[in-house]
């Protein structure tokens, strides 16, 4: 064999041994900011639960499932991309109080009335 071969050979398995060993480190590494946590969130319906959902999937969020029976909100995000503060603030905003924070008064009366979950009489 050549010597540029050789050489050729060898830079072409220290570039494949680099990529073994340095690769899976950054194609893995965001899983060690995944966080999940439950949030009480309230809300009645099935147009609620789309609109909590939709609400909580901000950057970062990998997972929100909102439970129309327990008002339990279950979110899978990266913490290293957004956090529970920031996914609650958004859901609010949509008109739902969670347990930490309440919707303003405008943003819950633009609400279908059949999502009025705060009145007393319940339209379903």
């Amino acid at each position: 064999m050549s010597t540029i071969t050789i050489h050729m050979n060898r830079v072409l398995i220290t570039f494949l041994l680099c990529f073994l060993f340095l690769a899976p480190g950054r194609l893995f590494a965001s899983n060690h900011n995944i966080v999940t946590g439950t949030y009480l969130v309230n809300g009645e319906c099935d147009q609620c639960k789309k609109r909590i959902e939709d609400a909580a999937y901000i950057k970062g969020v990998k997972y929100a499932n909102w439970n129309v029976e327990t008002h339990n909100l279950t979110v899978k995000y990266d913490s290293s991309k957004t956090s529970s503060e920031l996914i609650l603030k958004s859901i609010v905003k949509a008109g739902h109080d969670s347990e930490n924070m309440i919707a303003t008064d405008d943003d819950y009366n633009k609400l279908p009335s059949c999502c009025k979950y705060r009145s007393v009489i319940k339209k379903h």
